[in-house]
C-alpha cells in the first residue's frame, strides 16, 4: 500500500507546488501586491511543498500530523478571505485599510479569484494528505 500512499502524497505535493509557483507568478510575474490574508495563506502553503514532498519520498503518511494543521488553518484563512470577497459589506477586513475584499485578478469571468484558487488548493492538499493517512491506518488495521 506504500505505492498508494506515495501517489496521494505526491499529488498533494504537486498541488502545493503549483499553488506556490502560482502565487509567486501573481506577485513577481504580474506585479500584484498580496494583501495580509494572502500573506498568511502563503506562509501556510509554502512549507507544505517541502514537508509533504519529503514524506512522499519516504512513503510516510504520518506527515498528516504536521501537514493537516498547516493546511487546515490555511483552509480556514482562505475560506474567510473568499467570504469577505463575496460579502464585502460584512465588515470583514484583513489589514488597517481593508483591501482584502477587492478582486484584483478575476479569472473565468470572475468565477475564480486568487483566494478561491487558494481555497481549492488547501482543500485538495488537506484531502489528499488525510486520504494517505487514513489509507495507511486501514492497511495497518487490516493486517491485525
Amino acid at each position: 500500500m506504500v505505492a498508494n500512499t506515495r501517489a496521494l502524497l505526491g499529488a498533494a505535493t504537486a498541488v502545493a507546488s503549483i499553488a506556490t509557483v502560482g502565487s509567486l507568478y501573481f506577485s513577481l510575474g504580474l506585479g500584484l501586491v498580496p494583501c495580509d490574508l494572502c500573506w498568511y495563506q502563503r506562509i501556510l502553503m509554502y512549507p507544505l511543498v517541502v514537508v509533504i514532498g519529503v514524506a512522499t519520498l519516504e512513503g510516510r503518511p504520518g506527515v498528516a500530523r504536521t501537514a493537516l494543521p498547516l493546511s487546515g488553518v490555511g483552509l480556514v484563512v482562505a475560506a474567510y478571505h473568499v467570504a469577505i470577497q463575496i460579502l464585502p459589506s460584512s465588515g470583514g477586513t484583513c489589514s488597517v485599510g481593508g483591501g482584502c475584499s477587492s478582486i484584483v485578478y478575476p479569472m473565468l469571468s470572475g468565477l475564480l479569484t486568487i483566494p478561491r484558487l487558494s481555497l481549492v488548493a488547501f482543500v485538495l492538499v488537506s484531502g489528499l494528505t488525510a486520504a494517505a493517512w487514513v489509507g495507511d491506518a486501514e492497511t495497518m488495521l487490516g493486517g491485525l
